[in-house]
């Protein structure tokens, strides 16, 4: 995995006593792993089921297919995903969440549960306007 920032170039975090014992700051490098085109969505369509990359871009279709290519790279190298590839012609390849993406999904399941909440609390906003 690269190397995202040290602590010395990230001294405002209010949390820096305990990214000392890591040389990085962990809330930077989860902005790292999640930051992307794309890539909170991808794992959260990968945490329902196992997905071909036809699957994956037809339910991004604004994301060319170069960048949906280096997003899950991106994702595979970082261990947040496994890529499978099957010994078939024309070749099959499938995602899955690795063991280390399991662990986001309780993560994204809040993100959601903010997502509705705050689009309730919009809705509720604009019929008292």
């Amino acid at each position: 995995m690269k190397k995202i920032i040290t602590i010395g170039q990230h001294k405002e975090c209010p949390m820096n006593d305990k990214c000392q014992k890591y040389d990085v700051c962990p809330m930077i490098l989860v902005q790292e792993l999640l930051s992307g085109k794309r890539k909170i969505l991808i794992l959260w369509y990968l945490s329902y089921k196992t997905l071909r990359f036809s699957e994956i871009k037809r339910k991004l279709p604004d994301v060319t297919q170069r960048m949906l290519t280096l997003q899950l790279r991106s994702l595979e190298e970082d261990g947040l995903i496994n890529r499978k590839i099957y010994p078939v012609m024309p070749p099959k390849v499938e995602y899955s969440l690795s063991k280390k993406g399991k662990c986001i999904i309780p993560i994204l399941e809040m993100m959601h549960k903010f997502g509705v909440k705050y689009l309730e609390e919009q809705v509720q906003s604009d019929k008292a306007e």
